[in-house]
Formats: structure tokens, sequence, C-alpha cells
């Protein structure tokens, strides 16, 4: 599903964010992503978004090589891989339900579509009750379903948690935990990045260690 080969993507000549790094990572597959701080763990995420390219390397997603993609190509991709953030980026003035609807209609999805499948998700995720609120009135933990709710809901192949608990006490973390356990048992392919070893614990997957800008694991 996603290889990278002998990859490397430098931001600073002096200090390269991940160099020549090259792993695998198969369809349906469960992986954490670890390491300190600045040891590449974003930079990897973007690459696979390709919100970033490569200096060095190739990075296959589902087949195609990253860097052979036109640009027109690139939102077609996207489509298939969901991303969930830290700090949730909900917008603020938007309902929870615009929030999750808002992926759909980026992409021109009939109006019936994107009601259906925006119920159909909040639902899912278990904040449907709150879909008429905005984003600050809502719990840190009701935040984070919201924002999954808004990766999940153009039915990604590809799931990315960029430090998806980092802002939440460790009940609320595990209960977000539970839910993107439950995304993978459906076969999407996870992929979080994170640096809490407890959280990593308590899921027995993979791990992915990245330090000084290499990956073992």
């Amino acid at each position: 599903m996603i290889q990278f080969y002998h990859v490397s993507k430098s931001y600073d000549r002096q200090k390269p964010a991940v160099s020549d790094i090259s792993f695998r990572i198969g369809k349906g597959e469960f992986v954490f992503l670890t390491g300190p701080s600045g040891a590449g763990k974003t930079t990897i995420l973007r690459l696979i978004l390709c919100a970033e390219m490569p200096d060095d390397g190739q990075i296959l997603i589902a087949g195609r090589n990253i860097a052979r993609l036109r640009q027109g190509d690139i939102p077609e991709l996207r489509r298939t891989i969901g991303i969930v953030f830290q700090d949730f980026k909900l917008i603020e003035r938007k309902t929870v339900f615009e929030n999750v609807a808002l992926s759909l209609r980026i992409f021109g999805a009939p109006d019936e579509v994107v009601r259906r499948k925006t119920v159909q998700t909040l639902k899912a995720v278990g904040v449907f009750a709150r879909k008429d609120s905005y984003p600050l009135q809502l719990s840190g933990g009701e935040q984070q379903r919201v924002a999954i709710a808004r990766a999940l809901v153009k039915d990604p192949v590809i799931l990315l948690a960029d430090e998806p608990t980092g802002n939440l006490d460790h009940e609320v973390a595990l209960d977000i935990m539970s839910l993107i356990k439950d995304i993978h048992s459906q076969g999407t392919t996870v992929i979080v990045a994170t640096h809490d070893m407890e959280l990593i614990k308590s899921v027995p997957k993979r791990v992915l260690r990245l330090e000084h800008g290499k990956a073992t694991g």
C-alpha cells in the first residue's frame, strides 16, 4: 500500500527531516510511527499526503509513484487519504455537521450524498447528537471524534493520524484509540504518529521508530 525507497527530505541542509528512509506498510496494516520531537514523523505523513515531495528516493502509494503524478492527479489521490490532527483543525464558525460535510462538498458530491454520508459517519463515531453544535461547544474528545468523522466521511483507504490524542487526557485518549482500532478493523490502512509510549503499549501493533532522520521497525 505504502512504500518508501531511500527517501530523503530536508528543510535545512544542516539537518535533514528524514534521510535515506526505506519501509513498507501493507494494505490494511496498522502502524505506529514514533520517535522524539523533530524525528520526522509529521514529514513522513506529509509526504504520504503529497503535501511535500521527497528530495531523493521514491514513494509509492497503492502502486503509484507520487513523483510521476501530474498536479491534477494529486487531489484524486488525496480523496483516498483521511487525516486527523492533534489540534483538530475544525472550522469554529461551522457546525459539526457542516465541518464534516465540507470534506464531501470540496469534491463536488451531490447534496443528497453529502447529507446521507455525513449523518451516517457522525452516527458511526458517536457525535450525531451534537451535529448542530459548534466546535468550541464540544469537549476535546468530542472535537477529535468530529475530526475523525471528517476524515472518514469520504471513505479513505488510508487514515493518517498525527498525535491524535496529544491534547486529550489518558482516558479520553484510550477512547479515541478504540475508535481508530474499529476503523482499522474495517480494512483501512492506519498510520498513527505519536510519542506516547503508554498509548503504543495499549495497542499491540507494529511500531516504526524514527530517530535522527532514520527509520527502524
